[in-house]
């Protein structure tokens, strides 16, 4: 005869339970070489305004964090199979990924803008699409899907890594980079004899979290964490920590910050 277990018994296991769900890591995907969003310090640890977004999401879950770096072609499939919980990778919302992944409430407004050769004429995104002229952009990203939807007659160059299609922007080899506006305002920096940042934006967009299909529960948990952070200042002191020179750089040009 089975010994009915005790009232106490019962309680105890209901709270390791519970206690365990909650030790539960929230498992974050990023593409680890996108500074100083997603990167790493001198020891090899994670870091940057990403991983900070990470770790105060854990917080507010009450879950450990673990960091997966996955190439950014690759995270939404990697979210898809289960490998991660959550994508925080500088990703932006669009129509195309909405149709494989569900998304966040944005938490930071930025948009396409261009690299170019210093001695182009190129003013816009329309100068840039033209015969005879080519363009880079990285695989998968929304600079990607814009050109393969938008320009007509450059020849659109797929790359890898920013920094091979800044290379060859710098090299003369290409005309124009397709790119978010922190990242080319970096680019210009790191070769402001050769190359020319036009910011202002000419499609706007919007990063959010990316989850999987149908995690309603956690989709919401995301949404309260973003609006609770936004509420204490919390993407305004990543912004000072993080971004405080680009952020000066933005006011001078007379281009709306991105936090």
């Amino acid at each position: 005869m089975k010994a009915v277990p005790s009232l106490a018994a019962l309680l105890l296991f209901l709270f390791v339970s519970l206690v365990r769900a909650d030790d539960k890591p929230l498992i974050v995907g990023m593409d680890m070489s996108y500074p100083p969003f997603e990167m790493r310090d001198t020891s090899g640890a994670p870091s940057g305004v990403s991983v900070d977004l990470a770790n105060a999401l854990g917080e507010f879950l009450h879950r450990p964090v673990r960091i997966e770096n996955v190439p950014f072609a690759g995270l939404i499939a990697a979210l898809k199979t289960g490998r991660l919980d959550v994508v925080i990778s500088s990703m932006t919302a669009t129509t195309e990924r909405s149709q494989s992944i569900d998304f966040s409430e944005p938490y930071l407004k930025t948009g396409l803008c261009l690299l170019v050769g210093v001695k182009t004429d190129i003013q816009s995104i329309a100068d840039a699409d033209r015969a005879g002229r080519s363009v880079t952009v990285v695989k998968g990203t929304t600079g990607h899907l814009y050109a393969v939807q938008q320009l007509k007659k450059a020849r659109v160059l797929v790359l890898d890594q920013p920094a091979s299609c800044t290379l060859e922007v710098a090299q003369g080899k290409a005309d124009a980079f397709i790119f978010d506006q922190l990242s080319t305002l970096a680019n210009w920096r790191k070769n402001p004899d050769t190359t020319r940042a036009i910011l202002t934006p000419f499609q706007a967009e919007g990063w959010a979290v990316g989850l999987r299909k149908g995690n309603e529960a956690l989709r919401t948990q995301v949404n309260a964490f973003i609006a609770d952070y936004q509420k204490k200042a919390g993407f305004e002191k990543l912004g000072d920590k993080w971004l405080s020179e680009q952020k000066a750089e933005f006011q001078k040009l007379g281009v709306p910050f991105v936090f």
